[in-house]
């Protein structure tokens, strides 16, 4: 018969068993997915391995003398996946010619030059022209920041870019997107298990927004940001130096830690933004409205108009591949009161 004082012992550590016992599972997870996503092997074989893991890492924790063992293996196994040393980012690989350049800036003084500026001419999302440029800019031109928003499909995860304006010039948007091989397609898990390079497309509205709404028909929302031309000059100097760093350096993309809004945050405070980091950074089909709340968008009208107003789908496709396509698309959008 059990003691009293053993019973109360026992209640005592029981939380603490049930954390044991999630934190088990979630590595357990982890392991799997991280076997049958990693980006090596062949993927039928990867699953077969990672399900052989899965039912042996449950029955071995079942048993109560194989209970230790268990726990070693899972954990040789998530610190081989969590690893740096085994997978390496590349920019070697057979790449699809949307992905295929890796952009440059190069800023002397107040003039900035762009190599690799893509600018695509699309009949369908597999049939277009391929077109990369340069362009040159200056700085001091540079008068404010657009902020797009894109969905696949309505809900809380999205694709988010900005576009930086510019005097007596077209704007230059800038996507931070996956760099996926040739016949690969993009997959949010597993872009956690370094399956995708990263890469950020600088280029043409006419491309980076018209191949969105045009052709792959998503859902796209562009806004006007009172960000101040000299803030937006910061932001655009520090993204020039990523773009150059990754060109050197090749990187993973990351869901939850280099992504597209994750990265807009973090390059924001490089340049000056304060405030906490927010749930809708990562379930970022709410961004807009986190940008209303902080007050970057015209709050003077109720968000929902805004947001019925900034949805650009019908004017892109009435632009086509118009020379103006730019301007088209923003007219009648709202403008934040002192921009």
């Amino acid at each position: 018969m059990e003691r009293p004082n053993a019973k109360r012992l026992s209640s005592r550590f029981a939380p603490l068993r049930w954390m044991t016992h999630l934190l088990l599972a979630g590595c357990v997870l982890w392991a799997f997915l991280g076997i049958g996503y990693a980006p090596v092997g062949v993927a039928s074989l990867q699953w077969i391995v990672a399900t052989a893991f899965l039912l042996f890492s449950g029955w071995a924790l079942w048993k109560a003398r194989w209970r230790w063992p268990a726990w070693i293996a899972i954990a040789l196994v998530v610190a081989a996946i969590g690893s740096r040393w085994l997978i390496h980012p590349s920019h070697d690989r057979e790449w699809p010619p949307e992905v295929a350049v890796m952009p440059r800036v190069q800023i002397d003084g107040d003039r900035v030059r762009i190599s690799g500026y893509r600018n695509f001419t699309y009949r369908s999302t597999d049939d277009f022209d391929v077109r990369y440029e340069e362009r040159e800019v200056r700085l001091s031109d540079l008068t404010s920041l657009d902020f797009f928003v894109s969905y696949w499909w309505p809900g809380p995860v999205a694709h988010t870019f900005v576009s930086f304006n510019f005097d007596n010039g077209d704007p230059i948007a800038v996507s931070i997107e996956t760099r996926p091989e040739v016949g690969e397609g993009f997959d949010p898990i597993a872009s956690m298990f370094r399956r995708f390079e990263l890469i950020y497309v600088v280029g043409a509205e006419r491309d980076i927004v018209g191949v969105r709404t045009n052709h792959r028909h998503e859902d796209v929302f562009l806004y006007r940001t009172n960000t101040s031309p000299e803030a937006a000059r910061r932001l655009f100097l520090v993204y020039a130096e990523r773009i150059n760093e990754l060109a050197d350096k090749p990187e993973f993309y990351h869901l939850l830690s280099n992504s597209c809004t994750i990265n807009i945050v973090r390059y924001a405070n490089r340049a000056g933004r304060t405030g906490p980091l927010d749930y809708r950074h990562v379930l970022n089909g709410y961004s807009d409205r986190y940008l209303y709340r902080t007050g970057f968008l015209d709050t003077s009208i109720p968000f929902a108009t805004l947001r019925a107003q900034s949805h650009i789908n019908e004017k892109a496709q009435a632009a086509g591949d118009a020379p103006d396509f730019s301007q088209r698309i923003r007219e009648g959008l709202p403008i934040p009161p002192g921009r």
